[in-house]
């Protein structure tokens, strides 16, 4: 299979089940991809969590035997529900202030290392899923369009040489923040981690995109661009996040680390740009683009 792994997430009776996505919006069972392959030895191949540890000669073969299935037919249905590509990290480590630009507009100085705060998986939601405001905190909540990697295999003291070696891929993240919240202490975690706070997907990107040029983040709220920026903007590459990270801390095949947001955050704005009952959110990074509406109904 010459292009790169497409991964994601989708509701099957109930659970979520890993799938393959395709061109044209087809998505494949990822279990049924794996028997096709004759790589079913195991249980694996129904998490994406699990897969995302497998060697690049199976990730191939599964990919490979998806499009197979998909040209026989055996796609799956075209209204599948998507839910975030990796739902049950054992981790979600996110990084604050990492774009110069967005330091300046919170009228803060660039960090002299990284700011590292959690998410939790109670955020996590799928592309097309609804953004929830707090019924107590919806007067404040924002969009932090960002870019999410996702290790795929276990890291403890990497390098940052060896860094994008541990990385299985890539995905656009909203970091959605209640600022009331966020800024009554200096801990953030109350305002960024309340339930539905983390959309990601549509789908994990195994490439090397990240290494090869870097990739290109946009944010849209209604259809209006708010935010625009590229990875080579960071304070702290990719790679030296992954080595401050695991100098520290073990991460696992599944972790994600949600790499920061550019300047262009509502609360920057003059007014202010909060989020609404009704608004839609898009973050596209390369030709992925996740899109959920917004709520104050909880649902």
């Amino acid at each position: 299979m010459t292009a790169p792994l497409h991964l994601a997430t989708y509701e099957r009776a109930g659970r979520w089940a890993a799938a393959v996505a395709l061109p044209d919006d087809q998505l494949v069972d990822a279990d049924a991809a794996a028997r096709r392959a004759g790589l079913d030895d195991g249980v694996a191949w129904s998490s994406v969590r699990a897969i995302v540890a497998e060697r690049p000669d199976r990730l191939a073969a599964l990919g490979d035997a998806a499009a197979a299935l998909a040209e026989d037919g055996d796609a799956l249905a075209a209204d599948a529900r998507l839910g975030p590509p990796v739902p049950d990290p054992s981790k979600i480590l996110c990084i604050g202030l990492n774009y110069r630009a967005h330091a300046a507009e919170a009228k803060m100085d660039e960090p002299e290392v990284p700011i590292v705060f959690a998410k939790f998986p109670n955020v996590l939601i799928g592309s097309g899923s609804t953004i929830e405001l707090p019924e107590r905190a919806r007067e404040h909540v924002d969009y932090e369009g960002e870019i999410a990697v996702v290790i795929g295999r276990r890291a403890r003291a990497v390098s940052e040489d060896d860094a994008y070696s541990v990385i299985a891929g890539w995905m656009p993240f909203n970091d959605v923040s209640a600022r009331d919240l966020q800024m009554q202490t200096t801990q953030w975690t109350v305002g960024k981690a309340p339930d539905t706070f983390g959309p990601c997907g549509p789908h994990l990107v195994l490439d090397d995109a990240l290494g090869n040029g870097g990739l290109e983040l946009e944010t849209r709220v209604n259809g209006e661009v708010l935010q625009h920026a590229h990875t080579d903007q960071m304070i702290f590459s990719v790679p030296h996040l992954i080595a401050f990270l695991t100098g520290f801390i073990t991460l696992e095949p599944g972790d994600i680390v949600v790499t920061g947001t550019p300047e262009g955050v509502g609360a920057a704005r003059n007014p202010p740009r909060y989020l609404r009952d009704g608004d839609v959110v898009e973050v596209r990074v390369g030709a992925e683009r996740l899109s959920n509406p917004v709520s104050s109904q909880r649902r």
